[in-house]
């Protein structure tokens, strides 16, 4: 992120805007929505910015700027259309302690003006750091279709009403009342008038504040395999709104993000053979801020149903009374089998597929090889990269043909994913080859779609 993105106050500010042509037209109609004093510079200013002037909205200036004119602005937007002229004025204002934008000149400027949805008090800024203004400008145009012009009302009728909602108690007991009121109880008030909203806020508040707070909870919710657009709508409700997240190492940064930022993030990562947070722990933190009253999100990888110990979890809540609810997640088999354009079972090769994980070895010695060491068997590996030879020995122990496709795919769905196509025979070596960091799945019995291209392929010749 190179532009940190703020709200400036602009109650009294004076802005300076230098040149009259069309790039300060389409400044100004924008700047004029603020309460800020604007001053322009035009030798030859258009006839609209002499409209505003002569209406009060602005201060026109017909000459060019000269040193002294950008005293005490906060901002100055060089609009001259002309590179040398912008410079010039650019410097008087930078010399008096302006922030400075030039027009379509993102190397020069000090800030960018984003694209705006203007809700009045309600204000959406979207920015691209200037590399895609017409995305930028397809994003405010869909904001616009999907926001009522009745939110900035709604915004407004609210901000009067805060003292009085201070009477609930901080956090979540005033988040569910205003949440209760710009998603429901505002807006059915708003289509009898503006007039119903006040009484139907004061009426809310009277609820809320004979209401019994909400106990404690806790949602075992599955984040996927890391592409947040994977994450389901449930899910993204969950994140929304949780008290407190407690998440695995495999989370990804971009579904954090979806938390709100008032709610305690806590890390109980784990590693393979690695370092880790004692199962007994996690156990203790849910308990711990269920009974606090919070509403808990424990966050784990993929489906937390899949090898996320999550029953270990249930019994350690269910002894103290606390409720709880799960909520499935994508697991890591279904998004890596998606990227190599298969899927986990197929008329006429396999009618079953086995979920193992290579992070239990022990476990390993239990499983029925002879049966997965059979032609057409389908089995998806989890945590299996330290496995490897192991799985290796045991399939062909047991009869497995050495030519036996197999495919990895470390950090599915994600930016970086990665496939590794390659043979039972040549497992190891060209996982090691590979030399993967992140986490990965391993199929047996399943190779890419040749047809497929929807991620680079690291072939087994490579490992040769």
């Amino acid at each position: 992120m190179d532009h940190f993105p703020i709200f400036l106050s602009t109650n009294t500010a004076r802005i300076i805007v230098s040149g009259g042509g069309d790039a300060a037209l389409a400044k100004l109609r924008l700047l004029m929505k603020s309460s800020a004093k604007i001053t322009v510079f035009a030798a030859q200013p258009a006839a609209e910015i002499e409209q505003w002037h002569h209406a009060g909205k602005l201060t026109l200036v017909t000459r060019a700027m000269d040193y002294g004119d950008a005293v005490c602005a906060k901002l100055f937007y060089g609009a001259n259309e002309d590179a040398i002229e912008d410079a010039r004025t650019a410097h008087l204002a930078l010399t008096c302690g302006a922030l400075i934008n030039i027009v379509d000149n993102l190397q020069d400027s000090q800030f960018i003006t984003p694209a705006i949805v203007d809700r009045s008090p309600v204000t959406i800024a979207i920015g691209t750091e200037g590399a895609a203004p017409v995305l930028a400008r397809a994003i405010k145009a869909d904001l616009e279709e999907r926001l009522p012009q009745s939110l900035g009302t709604l915004a407004r009728i609210g901000k009067t009403f805060r003292a009085a909602a201070n009477a609930l108690p901080f956090g979540r007991a005033r988040r569910d009342f205003w949440r209760e009121y710009y998603f429901d109880a505002g807006p059915k008030a708003m289509g009898d008038g503006q007039e119903s909203v006040l009484p139907a806020l004061n009426t809310l508040l009277d609820d809320h504040l004979n209401k019994t707070a909400r106990t404690g909870h806790i949602a075992f919710v599955g984040g996927g395999p890391g592409d947040p657009e994977l994450l389901t709508l449930k899910a993204r409700r969950a994140l929304d709104e949780a008290d407190v997240v407690i998440y695995d190492r495999l989370i990804s940064p971009e579904i954090l993000e979806l938390a709100r930022r008032e709610a305690t993030m806590i890390d109980v990562g784990k590693e393979g053979f690695g370092i880790h947070t004692p199962q007994e722990h996690i156990n203790d933190l849910l308990v711990e801020h269920a009974k606090a009253g919070a509403q808990v999100v424990r966050l784990k990888s993929g489906d937390a149903t899949v090898f996320g110990r999550l029953d270990e979890e249930i019994d350690a809540v269910d002894a103290h009374s606390i409720g709880w609810h799960i909520v499935p997640g994508i697991t890591s088999a279904s998004a890596a089998v998606a990227a190599i354009g298969q899927s986990l079972t197929k008329r006429g090769r396999n009618a079953s597929v086995r979920f193992l994980t290579g992070h239990d070895m022990k476990g390993f010695a239990d499983h029925d090889w002879s049966a997965l060491a059979r032609p057409n068997e389908v089995a998806a590996i989890y945590m299996g990269k330290k496995s490897a030879r192991f799985v290796q020995g045991r399939l062909l122990m047991h009869g497995a043909d050495r030519h036996t496709p197999v495919t990895i795919i470390e950090n599915a769905s994600r930016a970086d994913q990665r496939v590794l196509e390659t043979t039972l025979d040549a497992l190891p070596a060209a996982l090691k080859a590979a030399d993967f960091s992140g986490p990965a799945l391993t199929f047996l019995g399943l190779a890419p779609r040749a047809a497929l291209a929807a991620a680079p392929s690291l072939k087994l010749e490579e490992f040769a």
